[in-house]
């Protein structure tokens, strides 16, 4: 099956995060014809496809994982090539969801179609696709493997297609991925004239000194980790007036950290901080966190040396095993199944005029093909 093909045709379909688009009426049209059975777990306005060919809880079932949902073209005109025309240039094809990630899609789908056609294996392989990915998150891949588990449904292990080599086909793959923390904090004081701030008491000197608080090191990374990091990603209070003390200030932080620390200990941390800075100022400070991914990595091994070798065979680069990067869909995978990511050159996702050489789809698909067969072997 051509991988090169299908991209084109998944990059004209318009699947803006939360559009469908037709992208996965599209997906299950080629699956169900190379017998896939395919079930659509649409759920909370998110639509998802669930795709197995072979039998339900197979003792041996390889899984991929990815998203033909994409974020907004941003300003039209500023692309040289439309955005959802597939044009193909210099053997390079442009659009919005070239690299991130329709090609990685493609790229599975074609070569799980080629292998249970051409070598039938004794096991089962799964295809899950969410439309939920470059959004909340919260009814695509987790509302898929929800729906797994309560249909009896199983992977052995999983891979997910996202972009994950910097520069050149082949350097890098991710075993793991960082936690990620948002926290929102509002202080609340008493307003005032600025000439008198004896009588009145300022959130902003509050959440000034709350922040020089948390702003520092976390750790020194770990084992498989880069250290942890937080960055201050907003503060304001809304005051349109230079002599005004406001009544209440926000603040936003985020931080992406490794296993020395969980979602509950940050939180906790941050609480006490803000707790003590409300003892010191008295001025009340409330704080909200959201979790979106605890951080994970997946322990070196038979799968990861069978992904690694699968690459380093087709392009003759043996990739890094690595845990750098945002979050992905792989951090509700690994709840279900060892996982590991592996995809394309993710220079221009996201970007005007995103890109991606046809030539690397066709590699893709190879390494993913080598890999099938590899693990069923």
């Amino acid at each position: 099956m051509d991988a090169i093909d299908l991209t084109s045709r998944l990059i004209r379909c318009p699947s803006v995060t939360p559009d469908e688009g037709g992208a996965l009426v599209l997906l299950e049209q080629v699956l169900s014809a190379a017998g896939f059975a395919c079930t659509r777990v649409d759920r909370g306005g998110v639509s998802n496809l669930f795709a197995r060919w072979g039998a339900r809880g197979a003792n041996k079932s390889f899984g991929f994982n990815g998203h033909t949902d994409v974020v907004p073209v941003g300003d039209a005109a500023a692309w040289t090539h439309d955005p959802f025309g597939a044009e193909v240039v210099d053997g390079v094809m442009y659009g919005r969801g070239a690299t991130d990630m329709k090609s990685g899609v493609a790229a599975f789908v074609a070569a799980a179609v080629d292998f249970v056609t051409t070598t039938p294996p004794d096991g089962a392989v799964v295809i899950t696709i969410t439309g939920d990915e470059e959004g909340p998150s919260v009814d695509g891949t987790v509302a898929l493997l929800d729906w797994m588990v309560s249909n009896g449904e199983k992977m052995s292990h999983c891979l997910v297609g996202e972009p994950t080599c910097p520069n050149e086909m082949g350097e890098m793959m991710k075993i793991g991925r960082r936690g990620s923390l948002t926290a929102w904090f509002t202080a609340e004081g008493v307003q005032g004239h600025s000439a008198y701030p004896h009588r009145a008491r300022n959130p902003m000197s509050a959440l000034v000194k709350l922040l020089a608080r948390i702003d520092r090191p976390l750790d020194e990374g770990t084992a498989h980790f880069d250290a942890s990091t937080l960055a201050i990603t907003t503060v304001d209070c809304g005051n349109p007036a230079t002599n005004v003390i406001p009544a209440k200030g926000q603040a936003t932080v985020n931080i992406r950290f490794n296993d020395a620390h969980s979602g509950a200990s940050l939180t906790e941390w941050l609480r006490g901080e803000a707790a003590a800075v409300e003892a010191e100022t008295g001025v009340k400070i409330g704080v909200r966190v959201n979790i979106s991914g605890e951080s994970f990595v997946t322990a070196p091994g038979a799968f990861t040396e069978l992904v690694a070798r699968s690459v380093e065979a087709e392009t003759g680069r043996r990739p890094v095993a690595s845990t750098s990067g945002g979050t992905s869909d792989a951090r509700f995978v690994k709840d279900h199944c060892p996982v590991v990511e592996f995809g394309l050159v993710g220079r221009t996702m996201h970007q005007v005029d995103e890109c991606v050489p046809v030539a690397q789809i066709a590699q893709l698909q190879a390494i993913y093909g080598r890999i099938l067969r590899d693990y069923f072997a």
